[in-house]
C-alpha cells in the first residue's frame, strides 16, 4: 500500500428548501455542502476515487489516530458541512449515542455538533437552547402543541462566533447565516417545528423521537473568536471534536498530528499550501485536506493572508 499522505476531498452539495446562493447559484437553492463525511471522495493522487470509509477501514489507526480508534473503531468519526441558510431551518433535536442506539439501531452515533459563524447578516439569529426555567412538561406540551419557538432562547451572532450545540439541545439557524458545522459522524436529525411548511417524505415532523431526546437544560453558549495573534487559536473542545483556527500570512506554520489523530484543515480565507514529506495540497475555499495521524510533522504554507478551520479528535 503506498503511504498516507494528505488527502483533498471533494465537496458535494445538497438542495434545502431554506437554502442560499452562496455556496453555488442553484435552483432550487443549495444549502448544505459536505465537505467531511465518511462517504466524501479523495480528489486526486495516489488515493483519487477513495472513500474516507474505505481508507479508514484499510488503514485505521494509520488515518484515524490513537484517540478516533479508541472512541469510534474503524468508523471515521467526524461529519463537516458548510452551511448557507437564507431562511430558517427547522426547529430540532439529536439523540446522544445511546439514544440513537435505541431509536434507530445498532451502529448508530448521536449527534453532538458545534457551529463557526463565517458570515452574519447585521442581527442575524439562531435558536440554541430554552427559556430559563423551562420544564420537561412545559417543553412536551410545547413540542405537541407547535410552539416550541415560543419557549426558545434567541441569540444574535456575528461572523467569528462559535456556538456549540450538544445533544439533547433544541436548536435552529435563522437567515442570513453562512457557517462550518463540525459534528459526530450522524446525521440523525429530528424536526420539532419546521414553521409551518408543508410536511413531505422529506420533511416530516419527528415529534415522539423529539419528545424522547430534547432536554428543556442544555444551553448554546457562544464563544467569541481566539485573541488576535495567535496562529491556531481554541474554537471549541469536546470528547468527539476539537476545533481550532489557524491564521497565517507568509511565514510556514509547523504542525504535528502525533499520531494522535488525523487533522481535517478547512481553507476559508485566502490561499495556503498544505505539505509534508513528499506530498502536497492547495485546497479551493470550502475544501478540506485530511492530513492522516501517520504524517505527524507538516507545514501550513500561507499564500498572503490566510484562515483555516482544523478538526480533529484529541
Amino acid at each position: 500500500m503506498p503511504a498516507l499522505e494528505g488527502l483533498r476531498l471533494t465537496p458535494t452539495y445538497h438542495e434545502r428548501v431554506w437554502g442560499g446562493q452562496r455556496l453555488r447559484p442553484a435552483s432550487p437553492p443549495i444549502g448544505e455542502g459536505w465537505i467531511v463525511h465518511e462517504h466524501g471522495r479523495v480528489a486526486g493522487g495516489a488515493y483519487a476515487g477513495r472513500t474516507l470509509a474505505e481508507l479508514t477501514a484499510e488503514y485505521g489507526e494509520a488515518l484515524l489516530g490513537r484517540v478516533p480508534l479508541a472512541r469510534t473503531g474503524d468508523r471515521f468519526p467526524l461529519l463537516i458541512k458548510i452551511l448557507d441558510a437564507a431562511d430558517w431551518l427547522s426547529v430540532q433535536v439529536h439523540p446522544n449515542d445511546e439514544q440513537a442506539v435505541a431509536l434507530e439501531g445498532p451502529g448508530h452515533f448521536g449527534k453532538t455538533e458545534a457551529w463557526h459563524i463565517l458570515e452574519a447578516a447585521p442581527g442575524a439569529q439562531l435558536i440554541a437552547g430554552l427559556k430559563p426555567g423551562t420544564t420537561r412538561d412545559a417543553l412536551a406540551s410545547a413540542i405537541r402543541g407547535g410552539t416550541v419557538t415560543d419557549l426558545s432562547r434567541y441569540l444574535t451572532v456575528s461572523a467569528g462566533d462559535t456556538v456549540f450545540i450538544g445533544a439533547g439541545t433544541v436548536h435552529a439557524l435563522g437567515p442570513g447565516l453562512l457557517l462550518y458545522e463540525v459534528q459526530q459522524t450522524s446525521d440523525i436529525t429530528y424536526r420539532v417545528f419546521d414553521w409551518d411548511r408543508p410536511q413531505s417524505a422529506g420533511r416530516a415532523l419527528h415529534i415522539e423521537q423529539s419528545l424522547a431526546v430534547a432536554d428543556p437544560a442544555p444551553t448554546g453558549a457562544v464563544q467569541p473568536p481566539p485573541p488576535d495573534g495567535e496562529a491556531i487559536g481554541p474554537l471549541i473542545a469536546c470528547p468527539y471534536f476539537t476545533l481550532e483556527q489557524v491564521v497565517g500570512q507568509d511565514a510556514a506554520l509547523d504542525l504535528d498530528t502525533a499520531g494522535e489523530s488525523f487533522h481535517a484543515l478547512t481553507l476559508i480565507e485566502g490561499a495556503a499550501e498544505i505539505a509534508g514529506a513528499g506530498w502536497r495540497q492547495t485546497p479551493a475555499r470550502f475544501e478540506t485536506v485530511v492530513v492522516p495521524a501517520s504524517v505527524g510533522a507538516y507545514q501550513v504554507r500561507p499564500q498572503g493572508e490566510c484562515r483555516l478551520l482544523k478538526a480533529s479528535v484529541v
